[in-house]
């Protein structure tokens, strides 16, 4: 199986910067117009988010970022419409999913062709653990969507190479313990747990949960993660600007060229 991600990672020394975006916060035209900011800003990989009402995963900041998308009338088929327009307008991007294994249950094996339908490239479901999701391994496979695992901090050796087996696009790694949200510093307990983790698969390891800020990602970034993933921060500066998105929009732009 060979998708965006494979190409992407293909040269082990490259390094990615990944946002992340709530689907349709504030709402569908503005969150369209922010995640496209972000690409033109030269990203060549984007993790998105499908809203759910119990994301057990995310703490407060991403938590209201899904209400907002909810309230403003996304659906999944209305995710899947905006996805389709961003496969449309930037082909080459790779496109990862976060969502919430519910979404994919309810609808079954539609869920996974509708998937397809758009390029998405790696699907990651905070609340499915391995021993559960063979049914979903076998659907990602069937339609060509790479399968990603989550890496927790006390995850074993043994569970981690367990863990790394069943990823076909990457590796989540998280930067530590509970839920999304933006943390004012990276603790040396995390660049520790990045560098072991990397000594122990080959294969491509992204990392996300309260990473912040350009010298965060540059951290991961030396310690052997591939990529890193900003969500929760974009997100604040998304509800701190909902009377003009437009504000928030420049601001994501201008930290993403701050990494370069």
């Amino acid at each position: 199986m060979s998708n965006r991600f494979d190409r992407l990672f293909k040269d082990h020394s490259k390094k990615i910067f990944m946002p992340f975006f709530t689907l349709g916060d504030p709402n569908f035209d503005e969150s369209l117009h922010i995640i496209s900011a972000a690409i033109d800003s030269g990203i060549e990989a984007i993790e998105l988010g499908f809203p759910f009402s119990d994301p057990i995963a995310d703490g407060p900041t991403n938590q209201r970022s899904m209400e907002r998308a909810l309230k403003s009338g996304m659906t999944f088929d209305r995710c899947i419409e905006m996805l389709s327009i961003i496969r449309r307008k930037y082909p080459d991007i790779a496109i990862g999913l976060l969502i919430y294994y519910n979404l994919l249950f309810k609808q079954g094996e539609s869920a996974y062709q509708k998937l397809q339908s758009v390029g998405i490239d790696g699907v990651v479901c905070a609340d499915l653990p391995l021993e559960e999701s063979k049914e979903h391994e076998t659907l990602l496979k069937k339609y060509n969507i790479g399968a990603v695992q989550m890496v927790a901090p006390n995850s074993s050796d043994e569970r981690v190479k367990q863990l790394a087996s069943h990823s076909s696009a990457f590796n989540y790694v998280l930067s530590g313990f509970g839920t999304t949200g933006a943390k004012s510093e990276i603790a040396p307990q995390t660049i520790a747990r990045i560098k072991h983790v990397r000594a122990l698969i080959d294969q491509p390891m992204v990392v996300g949960f309260g990473i912040s800020k350009p010298e965060h990602v540059h951290a991961v970034w030396q310690a052997g993660g591939n990529a890193a993933i900003v969500g929760s921060y974009f997100t604040s500066l998304i509800e701190q600007h909902l009377d003009n998105t437009t504000i928030a929009a420049d601001k994501i732009r201008q930290f993403i060229k701050a990494l370069k």
